[in-house]
């Protein structure tokens, strides 16, 4: 009987222990030459194959002319109002098109909807034309641009896309380039959602299948060229996550949609995304010895927030590392200390803790009495704090 109920309960623990373990599957394997899953809010990598890969990207370039652009207007150099005359180069442009006319004025945000929704190489060189002069002046400022966000695999060539053996980037550069443009941008990166524009009295859709297909998915962008396959950059959010697919050289249409579905599926399924403090928000206070104050906050100089897997929460602890004595004068932001933080025993990350305040140090004899009051107190040894 003892060995019976020695069994059960053994049974009862051993499956609540196993239950208690995330089961994470391995992640899915694509037909694509390159392919990326990031977590947008830390960068994690979730699902990588060749990301590193320089590879023709087709229209996926547009994100880049419409980066450009977003920025240009932000500086005041361009407006969202502006009329566009339409050149010849633009006018007999190949490719996708939005059909804008030779001699005619279009305004901006018309151009924007035409490079974002219709994928208008018409359009994306009456941009470039526009805010640089020309097409060529134009891909100098993208690749200053791409310099400028560590886009350290990539080089433009044009504005379009168009096939160009100088023209080429990574699934891992394109992750970075749309997410810098979600972040800096967000009310010009609305226009990615768009699912239709009409222009000319030409109705087209946006070629981003998933915005009818997930209503969680709000961008980003197709490409398609016979050198670089079918392309697919998405983006989509759920419950404060948002996650960023790059898909690069499928099949066909439906490959690049499918196969992005599947990183987004096992994405959102098995990982999150957790804020855990603010920046700026005092995480401690402690002693500062011979200072115009007896203490000082300490904390962290931006929000930290990580990617775990899900139904690991619970296993999350952090621990401050402080210095043990600090000693005024202390300027803000100088450091103090290191935060550390763990998902059982894996370290997730480890940041800088710092002054969020100034000390000045105090007068002689204040700082005497503190020399005295610090000789007794270093007669005992403290445990690390923790949080």
């Amino acid at each position: 009987m003892y060995r019976l109920l020695t069994l059960f309960f053994t049974l009862i623990i051993s499956g609540t222990l196993l239950a208690s373990a995330p089961i994470i599957p391995a992640s899915p394997q694509l037909a694509a030459q390159g392919y990326l899953l990031i977590d947008a809010a830390t960068g994690t990598v979730l699902v990588e194959h060749n990301s590193k890969q320089r590879l023709p990207p087709a229209s996926l370039t547009k994100i880049m002319t419409s980066f450009v652009a977003a920025s240009e207007i932000e500086r005041g150099t361009v407006s969202p109002k502006d009329s566009v005359d339409v050149s010849v180069k633009a006018w007999r442009m190949d490719g996708s098109r939005m059909f804008i006319q030779e001699g005619t004025q279009v305004v901006v945000q018309d151009l924007l909807r035409g490079i974002v929704i219709q994928s208008g190489n018409d359009a994306s060189v009456a941009l470039a034309e526009h805010i640089a002069g020309s097409e060529e002046a134009f891909v100098d400022i993208m690749n200053q641009q791409a310099s400028r966000l560590g886009m350290v695999d990539t080089n433009f060539a044009n504005s379009t896309g168009l096939p160009d053996e100088n023209h080429y980037t990574t699934a891992a550069d394109l992750a970075r380039l749309t997410v810098a443009l979600i972040e800096k941008y967000p009310e010009h990166y609305k226009l990615y959602s768009e699912k239709y524009f009409t222009y000319n009295n030409i109705r087209q859709p946006n070629r981003n299948s998933l915005l009818w297909r997930d209503s969680t998915v709000d961008g980003v962008k197709t490409g398609h060229t016979d050198a670089a396959g079918h392309c697919l950059i998405a983006s989509a959010q759920r419950e404060g996550m948002r996650l960023v697919s790059v898909v690069m050289g499928t099949q066909s249409e439906e490959a690049r949609s499918t196969e992005s579905q599947k990183l987004m599926t096992y994405g959102f399924r098995y990982f999150e995304t957790v804020p855990l403090y603010s920046g700026r928000e005092s995480l401690k206070k402690v002693r500062v010895w011979g200072g115009s104050h007896g203490s000082i906050n300490i904390g962290l100089e931006d929000d930290i927030v990580v990617t775990i897997a899900r139904g690991t929460r619970d296993s999350l602890a952090a621990h401050m590392d402080i210095t043990h004595e600090i000693y005024a004068p202390l300027s803000q932001g100088q450091e103090l200390g290191t935060l550390i933080v763990k998902v059982d025993e894996e370290v997730l990350l480890s940041q800088k803790l710092v002054a969020l305040n100034a000390v000045e140090q105090a007068g002689f004899f204040s700082r005497l009495w503190d020399d005295i009051d610090l000789f007794f107190l270093q007669l005992f040894d403290g445990d690390p704090l923790e949080i």
